[in-house]
């Protein structure tokens, strides 16, 4: 039966710490609010003229090292990120010319939160039916260029950091479902209904007659907006939805998987979630403390430094789910 499974991890985040102390310099806010609110102390921002690519291409060495692979024998780049390098072409392009791969096929997903879950369900069913043997998935992100860094940006700007996760995805044979590494299942939603409540409104043709105008600068249309209060609502509604989905489509329960490695969007959802599980605090793996919100590179981040630190090991039942602007959700089970 041929299935996909992680073969590796890989992660890198810039050099630019920034605290909440460095923030409260420049808004109106506090370490203690922040906190509070989200769980988050600090994060990461890149300096100069860093980009997407660049972090992603750092994390996705790293991870074709440790799978045992030349570059040449990943078969296919698939990309997720809300932060690209330029409009077009694709973030994945420009990675794919870091890497010095070329002709092999390269896809942006553009999920925001769920992206890297979308990215990692894509994966497998090329794997699963044949087409390529070895994927790279990775989920980049540069936020701190793209922020509001004043009091009228404060809500969004605390939230995000900048990083970048990757891992391989490889074929096995598998002949015991029920013990050997494989991706079981992935489940993915959206509903468009709520797009405008977590956005960027421009640029974009959705606007006047040009994709962005001084009309939009001028309002400031060209930062992210976010309605807090009804995105953390449908959090902590979908996030769970997707997690029985995963769960019952395995014949599983909470007790029978090892580790759970949730997006990182808000410390107070994940604990909401893992008290209505019954999920002991030892099996949630969190990183928005260190890292805060790196939308698509959360869980690649967290799968990588749950290995480094040794909460994940070779065998292990694991969950994931995910909500993001979309709104889309999404939950994968895998055996790492």
């Amino acid at each position: 039966m041929l299935r996909s499974r992680i073969l590796s991890t890989g992660m890198h985040v810039p050099e630019g710490l920034v605290t909440n102390h460095d923030l409260a310099r420049i808004m109106d806010t506090s370490d203690e609010w922040i906190r509070q609110r989200t769980g988050i102390e600090q994060r990461y921002w890149v300096k100069g003229n860093e980009a997407t690519s660049d972090l992603a291409l750092r994390a996705s060495e790293i991870a074709i090292e440790r799978a045992g692979l030349q570059k040449h024998q990943i078969e296919m780049i698939i990309l997720a990120t809300l932060s690209p390098d330029h409009e077009f072409p694709g973030t994945a392009c420009f990675l794919q010319k870091k890497l010095g791969i070329p002709g092999i096929p390269a896809l942006d997903v553009r999920q925001q939160c769920t992206g890297f879950l979308y990215s990692l369900s894509i994966a497998d069913q090329f794997i699963r039916n044949g087409v390529y043997r070895n994927i790279l998935v990775v989920g980049a992100e540069v936020h701190s260029k793209g922020l509001e860094k004043n009091d009228r940006g404060r809500d969004v700007t605390v939230l995000f950091g900048d990083g970048a996760g990757a891992v391989v995805l490889g074929a096995v044979d598998i002949r015991d479902p029920k013990s050997e590494p494989h991706i079981l299942s992935t489940h993915l939603h959206a509903d468009g209904a709520f797009a405008e409540e977590l956005w960027t409104p421009a640029p974009g043709t959705g606007n006047s007659s040009e994709r962005v105008g001084a009309s939009e600068l001028e309002n400031g249309l060209h930062w992210p907006k976010m309605n807090g209060k009804t995105v953390f609502m449908h959090a902590v509604k979908r996030m769970p939805e997707a997690l029985i989905e995963g769960l019952k489509a395995n014949g599983l329960t909470p007790s029978d998987i090892d580790l759970f490695v949730f997006h990182q969007a808000n410390l107070r959802i994940n604990d909401m979630i893992a008290k209505q599980f019954e999920i002991p605090e030892e099996k949630v793996f969190n990183t928005i403390q260190k890292f805060a919100n790196t939308t698509a590179a959360t869980i690649p981040i967290g799968l990588d430094e749950a290995v480094r630190t040794g909460k994940l090991k070779k065998g292990m039942l694991v969950a994931s789910a995910a909500f993001g602007s979309g709104f889309t959700w999404a939950s994968a089970i895998y055996r790492f």
